[in-house]
């Protein structure tokens, strides 16, 4: 991820979290875990929301999801252990005018001892519900001295919060209270008091805004130490939301100067261009038994349109599951090894995939759609290595890892398909003329890039970069991660494949469905089975809701409902190669039925999997459920996805309903964004970008203004030498996020 803070010059800034304030070992401990080591982190630490005090409730007008201030007094306080996992916590009631509410605080033990029973506290928090009613989880606590009258002068000046840094609406009370991420042994309320030292240290003069004033004006944002005041100490919702706009917009926009510089050097770089040859592609796709779709003619033209160029291409191929993104790569791979660099030696293609399986099954698949040439192709992974054809009987042979390297070296062997073990540096190529990285997004950043520099042994010039995906991303997020790449979309599928037969079903539907699936059973088909967890949950989460898991759901299975068929597990918490021969034992049908957690949404193409099975389909997003569904109908067969679901909702029903009737991923994915926010359509970790920035990515004129701020600025001053500070950010190391 970008930092949003460039490196401080400052001695405050740069100082030690110690220097504002005396700090015990276990204070100290929990800001390490919490990576904050000097006050310039703690600047940068944003509240996960806001408690608004002057929405006081009372323990009797209380409701499931509404967020609560109250005042009262400490009863029944307990520490004590959870039943499964045995994890410390207090459990307590807040005592007011009108009642109690009960809470609890988990990994907080230490809460039983500073606020024993009768002490006078305020709490806020979001109130949730379990199987006893109403609670409060974890919720922020202060202690105080009196419970003051709602509407009084002492209410007032309790929860005001004084700004004495600022000069602006100083006379003005802020009800709003920034709410922390905690750790053990560091309250949202402690994180609070640190952060507002600092504040009163005047750290702020120390701040330099990297974001060239101009476009500050322009587009209305608060500068860097306003912002850092609104986030932290707001007067009012509307200085909150200015605030974290302006972060937003500073994280895209840095991703974006980093991008369109990475474009600006691609184009400076020089390539081989490849010659489109119209018959040889015309002869090669004519062996295929299918006409291919106009999608896909167009992204094979624009492909080659694009490699025509003596710079390096760029591109993002993004298409459902099933649209046919494999053909795309053969066709464009086969104008590639049909040309000779300047040594005279064939051009080469290396095939990047996430797992051995898939590589395998990719090597497979390319050695028959090139089985009529004298293309010589590998498979490079971490366990094994193979080449296509064998000189005695043009058939797969097993050759040593040396061996492999030393024909990509000499140009022997024109396709090399394989696994990160691509990445190493003794493995060379003599006229590396494309890459191709299937599923892209499942490499980290620093992995992709050394892929994609590689050079040739013979020459200085890089190859054509092709990244495929089959995950649906919607266009603001593909234009903010993969701003330095051009996309294209495949959005049509083949004739020839049969639609999904969707369906919701409800608990009492179960045995009719489980009939249906026994009967493909029989016929020699395969099942999929999803839940949404891979062990049993402790009691307490019991207590609120059953969520069926991948070891439970596997075991009554194989004992109560299938007992004549063979039930396999797979999960993310398995060991890579021991997820590995559970896939291979599933695609060579050693096993009739998968049992897994959605580890599988992409993966190994399994043509004799007709059905899958999503338990609680409801705890997934649309765009991962249309990714799971696409585990079947691979192959000639109907193909089935049940949905089960013990939620009758509105809401529920609304969006099961767009899955069984949408047209394609890149719809559900935009719906998705639209309804549950970027962080449900995926992992911020995974493409390394802040919950902030992700939800500002649903509005996509923020982000098409910072591309367009980012590509004005680069090409004015690509070395970015009058702009140190955003120089100095997007040359930071960048993290690599690995699956």
């Amino acid at each position: 991820m970008i930092e949003l803070k460039p490196k401080a010059d400052g001695q405050k800034l740069t100082a030690s979290i110690s220097s504002l304030s005396r700090l015990s070992a276990s204070h100290k401990e929990a800001l390490v875990r919490l990576t904050l080591e000097t006050v310039e982190d703690l600047l940068y630490y944003f509240p996960t929301r806001y408690a608004d005090l002057t929405e006081v409730g009372d323990s009797t007008t209380l409701a499931k999801g509404q967020a609560v201030t109250l005042y009262g007094e400490m009863d029944k306080v307990e520490v004590k252990r959870s039943f499964k996992g045995h994890v410390p916590m207090t459990t307590a009631y807040i005592k007011d005018i009108s009642g109690r509410v009960r809470c609890i605080w988990f990994n907080q033990a230490y809460i039983g001892k500073m606020y024993p029973d009768y002490t006078l506290v305020r709490i806020s928090g979001i109130v949730q519900e379990d199987s006893r009613g109403l609670f409060l989880s974890n919720p922020q606590i202060e202690k105080i001295s009196v419970i003051p009258e709602r509407g009084s002068t002492l209410f007032e000046k309790h929860i005001a919060i004084e700004d004495e840094t600022s000069d602006k609406n100083n006379n003005e009370p802020s009800f709003l209270t920034p709410v922390y991420r905690e750790t053990k042994g560091l309250t949202s309320l402690y994180l609070y008091t640190l952060i507002k030292k600092a504040i009163q240290a005047n750290v702020l003069q120390e701040v330099l805004d990297p974001i060239p004033e101009t476009i500050i004006k322009k587009l209305n944002l608060p500068s860097l130490r306003d912002a850092l005041l609104y986030i932290h100490f707001p007067k009012n919702e509307e200085l909150t939301i200015a605030a974290r706009k302006r972060f937003a917009f500073q994280e895209i926009f840095l991703m974006q100067i980093k991008q369109q510089r990475e474009r600006a050097l691609a184009n400076n770089a020089l390539a081989y261009g490849i010659q489109r040859d119209e018959k040889a592609l015309s002869h090669f796709m004519s062996q295929f038994n299918f006409s291919p779709t106009q999608a896909q003619v167009d992204a094979i033209n624009g492909i080659l349109l694009d490699m025509e160029r003596v710079h390096p291409m760029g591109r993002l191929l993004e298409g459902d599951v099933g649209s046919g993104k494999t053909f795309v790569a053969a066709c464009v791979s086969h104008q590639v090894v049909g040309k000779c660099g300047d040594n005279g030696q064939r051009l080469q293609v290396a095939y990047m995939a996430p797992t051995e399986i898939l590589a395998r099954q990719h090597f497979e698949s390319f050695c028959d759609y090139f089985k009529n040439s004298n293309i010589e192709i590998g498979l490079l992974t971490g366990s094994a290595c193979y080449k296509y054809p064998s000189k005695t009987d043009g058939g797969i042979t097993t050759i040593s890892k040396s061996q492999l390297s030393k024909w990509a070296h000499d140009g022997t062997i024109s396709i090399v398909i394989g696994t990160h073990a691509l990445i190493q540096k003794k493995v060379e190529f003599a006229n590396l003329a494309l890459i191709i990285i299937d599923e892209q997004h499942r490499f980290g950043v620093k992995q992709r890039k050394l892929l994609a520099k590689k050079k040739n042994a013979s020459t200085s010039k890089l190859p054509h970069l092709l990244s495929m995906t089959a995950t649906p991303i919607p266009r603001t997020l593909a234009l903010t991660m993969f701003g330095d790449l051009d996309l294209t979309v495949l959005d049509a599928m083949p004739l020839e494949r049969k639609k999904i037969e969707t369906r919701i079903i409800s608990s009492l539907k179960r045995p009719a469905i489980y009939e249906h699936i026994r009967g493909e059973l029989r016929n020699g088909r395969q099942v999929y089975v999803i839940c949404p967890r891979i062990d049993e949950q402790d009691e307490e989460e019991k207590q609120k809701r059953t969520l069926k898991s991948v070891n439970e759901e596997a075991k009554r299975l194989s004992e109560e409902i299938f007992p004549e068929f063979i039930v396999d597990i797979i999960h993310s918490k398995m060991k890579k190669e021991d997820k590995e021969e559970v896939m291979r034992d599933f695609l060579e049908k050693r096993s009739d039925i998968l049992v897994a957690t959605s580890v599988v949404e992409v993966g190994v193409n399994v043509p004799n999997a007709t059905v899958i099975i999503i338990e609680h389909a409801e705890r997934f997003g649309l765009a991962q459920l249309h990714q799971l569904r696409g585990r079947v109908g691979r192959g000639k067969d109907q193909s089935y996805c049940y949905l089960f679901t013990e939620s009758e909702s509105e809401m529920t029903m609304r969006r099961l309903k767009a899955l069984v009737e949408a047209k394609n991923g890149f719809e559900l994915a935009e719906l998705d964004m639209k309804e549950r926010g970027i962080g449900m359509l995926t992992d911020g970790k995974q493409w390394g970008i802040s919950d902030m920035a992700m939800e500002a990515i649903k509005n996509p004129k923020l982000v098409e203004i910072a591309r367009r701020e980012a590509k004005a600025l680069v090409e004015a001053d690509s070395e970015l030498i009058s702009h140190p500070l955003l120089k100095q950010l997007t040359e930071e190391k960048e993290s690599v996020h690995m699956e």
